[in-house]
């Protein structure tokens, strides 16, 4: 990445150059995207129509932003976009501490600089990238991390306490003519947050009480839960009211928006790579949308905490692990090619557990029974809005004497299609549903994962029953 040409102040000047504060800039570039028709935050789904607009008028009113919401909204995702928002480049004062505007100085080192060198005085150019800083709230941030503190190496040397040289700067001082993030605000101590009011609304900062102001140009930037937000009020009010806008943001409304920042976000194609298995691993439709409406019960459940939420990393690692007991399987069975099944989603529990707060402390293996529980209804939910359980009579029909269908995630898809064709009518019902999704039914992969998805959606319809014996699943009447 090359940077503009001028070195000094002078050059800087010709080419006419105009100091401009890091919030007219924002709404400056911002303004050029909506006019041009620029996509703002490529990659985040279902934002355009609700969360996006709310950021677009806090950047245009010149606010400082919180964002608040539960876990996984995309919230710290957001932030780190914003400094696209900025200049590619901008001229710096050479010899500053922190950034300083070559034109409109705002130190005092800044001003001496200017005052003795005139437009001889070197700069420096900054990119955009390097205008962002980030900090982690935890309840030992302390002020100096923040906003600085007095150098008393520096004092000895024979500074006044009132001389802006005297300070070791913090994060913020450090962010000047940039973007300063806070993540989980509610998290910083009071007495810490306390300490932001002069620079959320004055724009200076003061060190333990000495008469140190530094003139500060910074868009602080903060997300925040709710759950801490409101409920436990951490924090503090006048806080609150300095902050210029708060943008709620939420989980996806649809199935749809999910299942696209499940396509973004998790690790679907194993085949290769460094650490590639070979084995291709075909997701359908179907199993996508089951994995999506687990965590879309969840959100709505009365046993779980809304508070707390369901992130959408839940949906990613769900994902992940039913992609990875598949390929497991076509690893140890020596297929080159698996579909997921039914009986793949058994292995969700591990990725949700920890992911799923429960309301109440119930006792030892509630959070699992949950998680089977929910599974169990999105299986239902999905079918039910594929087929009609109504149409298929003849399989359940066979199952009344002592027909017991085998159904283990470790059966290769050639045997378990093998098996379904001692049931009359089953090969071609699959076919026909699989048929009916735009799958191709003529893979026997694809026919094992519809057929297992059929005798399931009978399962959970109480057309059929199901038992365990020896870590294998048997479909039963």
């Amino acid at each position: 990445m090359s940077h503009p040409s001028p070195a000094t102040v002078g050059q800087l000047k010709q080419i006419g150059y105009r100091p401009c504060s890091v919030k007219d800039e924002l709404r400056r570039n911002l303004i050029a995207k909506l006019r041009k028709g620029e996509e703002l935050f490529p990659g985040i789904v279902g934002y355009r129509d609700t969360v996006i607009p709310q950021i677009i008028n806090g950047i245009l009113s010149r606010h400082d932003l919180l964002f608040l919401g539960l876990r996984g909204q995309a919230k710290t995702r957001i932030l780190r976009m914003l400094p696209e928002l900025l200049d590619e480049w901008i001229p710096v004062l050479a010899g500053v501490e922190i950034n300083d505007d070559p034109i409109a100085p705002r130190t005092r080192t800044g001003r001496r600089i200017i005052a003795e060198q005139g437009d001889d005085a070197k700069i420096e150019w900054v990119h955009q990238t390097d205008r962002y800083h980030e900090k982690l709230a935890t309840p030992d941030v302390t002020i100096a991390d923040l906003i600085g503190e007095i150098d008393l190496v520096k004092h000895a040397e024979g500074r006044y306490l009132s001389d802006e040289s005297t300070m070791h700067y913090g994060l913020i001082p450090r962010s000047n003519r940039g973007l300063f993030a806070i993540n989980e605000l509610p998290d910083l101590a009071p007495r810490i947050q306390v300490g932001l009011f002069n620079v959320l609304e004055e724009r200076d900062i003061q060190i333990r009480g000495y008469p140190i102001r530094l003139e500060l140009d910074v868009c602080l930037v903060f997300s925040a839960n709710p759950e801490d937000y409101t409920n436990r009020g951490r924090i503090v009010t006048p806080l609150k009211d300095r902050i210029g806008s708060v943008v709620r943001t939420h989980y996806p409304e649809s199935a749809d928006e999910g299942i696209e920042i499940t396509h973004q976000n998790a690790w679907l194609k194993r085949e290769d790579g460094v650490s590639g298995s070979a084995v291709k691993v075909t997701m359908p439709r179907f199993m996508e949308e089951i994995v999506e409406e687990v965590v879309r019960l969840a959100r709505s459940s009365p046993h779980v905490s809304q508070a707390s939420g369901v992130s959408v990393r839940t949906s990613i690692a769900n994902a992940e692990t039913v992609i990875s007991n598949a390929e497991r399987r076509g690893i140890l069975t020596g297929e080159s090619h698996v579909v997921p099944r039914i009986c793949d989603l058994n292995h969700l529990i591990a990725s949700c557990r920890g992911k799923i707060e429960m309301t109440l402390a119930e006792e030892d293996g509630a959070e699992d029974k949950l998680i089977q529980s929910l599974i169990g209804e999105a299986v239902k939910n999905v079918f039910n809005r594929i087929a009609d359980v109504d149409d298929y009579p003849a399989i359940t029909e066979q199952f009344k004497g002592n027909l017991t269908f085998p159904a283990g995630d470790d059966l290769p898809a050639t045997e378990f299609v093998a098996n379904m064709k001692a049931i009359k009518s089953l090969p071609q019902s699959a076919a026909a549903l699989a048929k009916e999704m735009e799958l191709d039914g003529g893979d026997p992969a694809t026919l094992a994962s519809v057929g297992e998805f059929l005798l399931e959606g009978l399962y959970v319809n109480n057309r059929l029953s199901k038992y365990n014996a020896r870590g294998k699943t048997f479909f039963k009447k």
